[in-house]
């Protein structure tokens, strides 16, 4: 497999914190390293995604003073990781950037520009450019953010254009001049091959049509494991050891599994070619050593090999979203 730069959001896509209150707030700034919540699935995924070979950029809107206990719950959970970008809340409010403080847009926008920009990894290599994959939450504006950056990065939204965005969207002239430096040291093409949007608050698929085929809302990380796995970018040996961590420590059962599947397809994500590859992943795991949940696997690599046979790719046509418009509301915490 090709190496690529996956980017990660940490709150409600990794781990499952809630910030909408005060109190909400004050309870995760104090919360311990072994006291934070994963979201499931999430920690198995990150580690095949790191396995795999890709380079991985944690980006959140944690504050930095909460490195070290983000970093120490990471290694708990046996993650690798080549950057961690978290916000300088602090310092916003020390400055009076009180904006700032709950924007995303003139915060990860700029961030995901400036790692790629920098980052050797993402550096062309022999005339190739590094693709990227990005992974968010629907709590906030990553399907946007997201979706912005990979417009900019290919070259389809220009300087003027992406002023006028982040104007729009009320972000302070710091921000915005450093998004614009970084996006024109960066070497254009469509390098972001997946925007993967974790549904937290059971928002409707429906919701994300306006950014196209591209951006892809998911129920649990077995979708994504599925969706990465027929990107080329997972082997099919970890979407069986992320459905066996689902099984075993949060009860999904072999019908369920195959559920997540079927959505997929149905929405038009999944073509149906990774179905096979998946089934003799398991069957070559479990001729090696004896597998846990080995049963509910079985039932769900029989059931999405027929899935497979009837799934339909829906249309792979890139859109250019209406970004003016979006922008309005992209910050649904906004106003709370």
């Amino acid at each position: 497999m090709s190496l690529y730069v996956a980017h990660w959001d940490l709150d409600k896509t990794y781990l499952r914190t809630e910030f909408d209150t005060v109190r909400d707030l004050i309870r995760t700034a104090l919360e311990r390293p072994h006291e934070k919540r994963t979201v499931p699935g999430a920690a198995p995924l990150l580690r095949e995604i790191g396995s795999a070979g890709a380079r991985i950029h944690i980006l959140s809107g944690s504050p930095e003073q909460l490195r070290s206990r983000i970093e120490e719950k990471l290694r708990l959970d046996g993650a690798r990781w080549d950057r961690l970008t978290l916000k300088p809340n602090l310092r916003n409010i020390l400055t009076l950037r009180l904006r700032a403080v709950r924007d995303q847009l003139g915060y990860k926008l700029p961030a995901l520009l400036r790692v790629r920009a920098t980052m050797p990894e993402a550096q062309p290599k022999n005339g190739e450019l590094t693709h990227e994959v990005l992974i968010g939450d629907d709590a906030e504006s990553d399907a946007f953010i997201y979706s912005l950056y990979a417009d900019v990065v290919a070259g389809t939204i220009g300087d003027r254009e992406l002023e006028e965005i982040m104007r729009l969207g009320r972000t302070y002239d710091d921000d915005l001049a450093q998004a614009l430096r970084f996006a024109r040291m960066i070497d254009k093409g469509p390098i972001v091959d997946r925007i993967l949007i974790h549904l937290d608050r059971q928002s409707p698929p429906s919701d994300f049509l306006p950014y196209g085929h591209r951006v892809i809302p998911f129920f649990n990380y077995l979708q994504a494991a599925f969706v990465l796995h027929e990107a080329d970018r997972l082997p099919p040996e970890a979407v069986v050891r992320v459905a066996i961590d689902l099984v075993i420590s949060h009860r999904f059962d072999g019908e369920a599994l195959a559920r997540s599947y079927l959505d997929l397809a149905r929405r038009g994500h999944l073509t149906g070619h990774g179905a096979d590859a998946i089934g003799e992943a398991f069957h070559r795991l479990s001729l090696a050593s004896k597998l846990p949940a080995a049963a509910e696997i079985e039932l769900m690599c029989e059931r999405i090999r027929r899935i497979a046979e009837h799934a339909e790719p829906g249309s792979v046509r890139r859109i250019v979203p209406d970004y003016r418009r979006l922008v309005e509301g992209h910050n649904r915490r906004r106003g709370r």
